[in-house]
């Protein structure tokens, strides 16, 4: 309660103008609300299942036969295959098949660039790509069947760093790429060069003569994996002219139409069964090895199960991207930005099929959230020969708030102006553009800092070798369509119907939540029942911070139609006016004598049940977003140069919280992935070739690495739906990283402009200044 009471405190010094309300977190009570079930925290519908060992994952689903696969993976970074024998494999007791890239030939998958062949046929791209794959009675045998393949390589040159790959003497990954499905290849780009955007506003070259002081820097961001519990997993089995799949996707629906495409097959041919997903951050709406599994169950005859271990996870599957990003600002002495030029440039390893989009979000978060009349970007992803980047929790945005906050305080520096005060200053505000041009609604960026910094105590002394680091950025919701239904039964229950593939955000808690309340009964009275993809023909499934703003709605309107089916059967059963009727609870009430009848009586007289539909199709960016400002303390070692995190402050501008248990969770989680980023995190790639091979060389961070952390929360008066609701999945993240290397400059006056901010990267800076 200390807390509560000091967040209240800052509130009420706080220059709001009217347009947000301060909040504090705890999780002793949440916001005062007019719901009864929204607005509290609720368990995890699925949680007992979880903890108690009843939760049934890809893993455990096994019917009768089942037999292990396994790919045989490329040792080389570059190499044309010039023969593969599998002849010894084939004979080996207990092996069902074999298959190479001949045996698939002209299948390829992808999200939206279906570049990704299914095994290597002629040519492998990067360290660890699929080349073959065995089916046998178990892993061992599997395993001992790749390793009697014999394959002879011709090593070709190789790129790996994306600013090589785009010169005119670089290697050329993929010469019909033009040919590839989904593939809109720029015109004049260099030929590794897959995806550019470019955007020009104002007049850049008369922004930077205006400006007093210009300021350039070079950032680079590493790869980092996921690091989800549960491995990249299926199990497919074809059940005559059905193919059942098992695996842990939570966009099922976009999956099965990569698989049907690289099969060749039919996509309502496929069925998605719903299974839990232990984790998923952004890395399991990818086909991964579906394919592969789906031509090992044809040519066995037999369900095949494929689970990758941990060092085919790091190897071969899809980090988050490495990015170089080159900024170039323009500022007057006042603290005026009059020109900023982006260059952002995406290594997406070898393939691009693993993306939703040819080019990641983010490139157009790089400018920042601040007002500039005159813009340019130059965003590039670019093909070498590395492990294939994907997508991971707010794609692309991390990378891009790295950068644009480093350098903004780098700006402020180069002006002697204070890195807080210059961002009041130069944060957009409502009715104004944004860098790129866009006009936003409810905006409380400087709202969200200043409640950040009071809250950290910003301007409070400090120790030696002790510093404070600012970071915000902003991220709207995500679009895309789903459904619900809803039915309400006799004996006094409902069933609330999805398609949805839970990944562990607790949108199944969110579901009961909404229809509790909009039925006005008990949450336990509330069931879900998770469809398989024959439900609907199209669902985006989880990502993107959609579940706010696609299923919160689809699972209200549900309700609503619910509930308006059933006032036309008591209007037919107990011939009251249909206008006179209301629904209240338990009960259906006439509104002018006041009778009442339960509803469950009426649907057990009856017979039958009454359902609603809900679908949502909205893709179309909102004119809002949810901002979030962080602030770290850390105290360096001059002498070593390690970092020591202190404490961590976050803000965030939110709408209607559904679940304050699970909001928080998300920030936390948010912020631990965030500090792993900063600090320790890295994919580390020599040669093309991945050395970071297990958990053991791979640094996460643990529940001792995380400091004491404040949130606080800006109450926003926009959002979307019924509720008004923020997304908060993936805002947390995104300025965890600059905050910290803000930190750290401002601790002992030198910067780190690649992550992670080791010890040795810092000590060596500090050698380097003093040199």
């Amino acid at each position: 309660m200390r807390l509560a009471r000091r967040c209240q405190r800052i509130a009420a010094r706080l220059p709001l103008g009217g347009r947000g309300r301060i909040s504090c977190r705890t999780l002793e009570g949440s916001m005062v609300s007019q719901y009864q079930v929204i607005g509290n925290s609720a368990p995890r519908v699925e949680g007992i299942d979880k903890v108690t060992g009843k939760a049934l994952y890809t893993a455990d689903f096994s019917p009768p036969g089942t037999i292990w696969g396994k790919a045989l993976h490329s040792p080389y970074a570059h190499a044309r295959i010039l023969s593969i024998d599998t002849t010894a494999a084939k004979a080996l007791p207990g092996v069902h098949a074999v298959i190479t890239g001949r045996d698939v030939a002209g299948g390829m998958y992808g999200r939206a660039i279906k570049d990704i062949p299914v095994l290597a046929l002629d040519r492998v791209r990067f360290f660890g790509e699929r080349i073959a794959a065995v089916a046998a009675d178990d892993e061992d045998i599997a395993q001992r069947a790749l390793d009697l393949i014999e394959i002879e390589y011709e090593e070709l040159p190789a790129v790996f760093d994306p600013l090589e790959a785009l010169e005119p003497s670089a290697p050329v990954l993929h010469d019909g790429a033009s040919a590839y499905q989904g593939m809109k290849l720029p015109e004049g780009a260099p030929p590794n060069a897959y995806s550019v955007i470019k955007v020009d506003r104002g007049d850049i070259e008369a922004g930077f003569a205006e400006a007093d002081v210009i300021v350039e820097n070079t950032y680079h961001l590493p790869r980092v994996h996921q690091v989800y519990l549960e491995p990249q997993s299926v199990l497919i089995w074809l059940d005559g002219e059905r193919v059942q799949v098992w695996t842990c996707s939570k966009a099922p629906y976009n999956t099965r139409e990569a698989l049907a495409t690289a099969a060749q097959i039919p996509e309502e041919s496929v069925v998605f069964n719903p299974t839990l997903i232990g984790g998923d951050f952004g890395g399991k709406a990818t086909p991964s090895d579906l394919p592969i599994c789906y031509f090992l169950a044809r040519a066995s005859g037999r369900p095949v199960r494929m689970i990758l271990d941990y060092t085919e996870e790091l190897m071969a599957a899809n980090p988050r991207h490495e990015v170089v990003v080159q900024l170039k600002s323009g500022v007057k002495h006042d603290g005026t930005l009059t020109a900023r030029q982006v260059r952002f440039l995406v290594n997406s390893g070898a393939y691009a099929g693993y993306k939703p989009a040819g080019i990641i979000r983010g490139s157009n978060q790089a400018a920042g959230p601040y007002k500039i009349a005159n813009t340019r970007l130059e965003g590039i992803n670019v093909y070498t020969n590395t492990v294939p980047g994907g997508h991971m929790r707010a794609p692309g945005e991390p990378q891009a708030f790295f950068a644009v906050e480093c350098h903004t305080d780098e700006v402020a520096k180069a002006i002697g102006m204070d890195p807080l005060q210059f961002r009041l200053l130069t944060l957009v505000e409502e009715g104004e553009e944004t860098a790129f041009g866009e006009v936003l609604q409810d905006v409380l960026a400087k709202q969200t800092l200043m409640a950040a910094a009071e809250a950290a105590g910003y301007y409070s002394p400090k120790a030696p070798n002790v510093g404070r680091g600012i970071g915000i950025g902003d991220r709207p919701p995500g679009g895309g369509q789903g459904t619900a239904d809803v039915t309400l039964r006799p004996d006094g229950t409902v069933l609330l119907t999805t398609g949805v593939f839970e990944q562990g955000s607790g949108t199944y808690t969110t579901f009961r939540q909404v229809i509790s309340e909009e039925l006005q009964i008990d949450p336990e009275r509330v069931e879900i029942e998770v469809q398989n993809t024959d439900y609907v023909k199209m669902d985006s499934g989880l990502g993107g911070s959609r579940g706010t703003r696609i299923y919160t709605t689809a699972a209200y309107d549900a309700a609503q139609a619910a509930k308006t089916e059933l006032i036309g059967l008591a209007s037919r059963q107990l011939e009251w006016p249909e206008d006179k009727i209301a629904y209240a609870g338990d009960e259906v009430r006439r509104t002018d004598t006041g009778e009442s009848v339960r509803w469950a009586d009426l649907l057990a007289r009856s017979g039958d049940t009454v359902s609603g539909r809900g679908h949502i199709q909205d893709s179309a960016r909102p004119h809002f977003t949810s901002f979030t400002a962080q602030i770290a303390e850390v105290s360096v070692d001059p002498e070593t140069g390690e970092v020591k995190l202190l404490s961590f402050t976050t803000a965030h501008d939110v709408g209607k919280i559904i679940n304050p248990i699970s909001h928080q969770g998300q920030i936390n989680g948010g912020v631990m992935q965030g500090i792993g980023y900063a600090l320790m995190e890295e994919l580390r790639v020599e040669d093309g070739r991945v050395t970071t091979l297990s958990l053991g060389d791979y640094k996460v961070p643990t529940i001792r690495d995380i400091p004491p952390m404040k949130t606080v929360l800006v109450q926003s008066e926009s959002g979307v739906g019924p509720y008004q609701i923020k997304g908060i999945g993936e805002t947390p993240i995104g300025p965890v990283a600059p905050a910290i290397a803000n930190a750290v400059a401002d601790a002992i006056g030198v910067r780190v402009r690649d992550l992670p901010v080791t010890a040795e990267k810092v000590f060596q800076a500090l050698k380097e200044a003093k040199a």
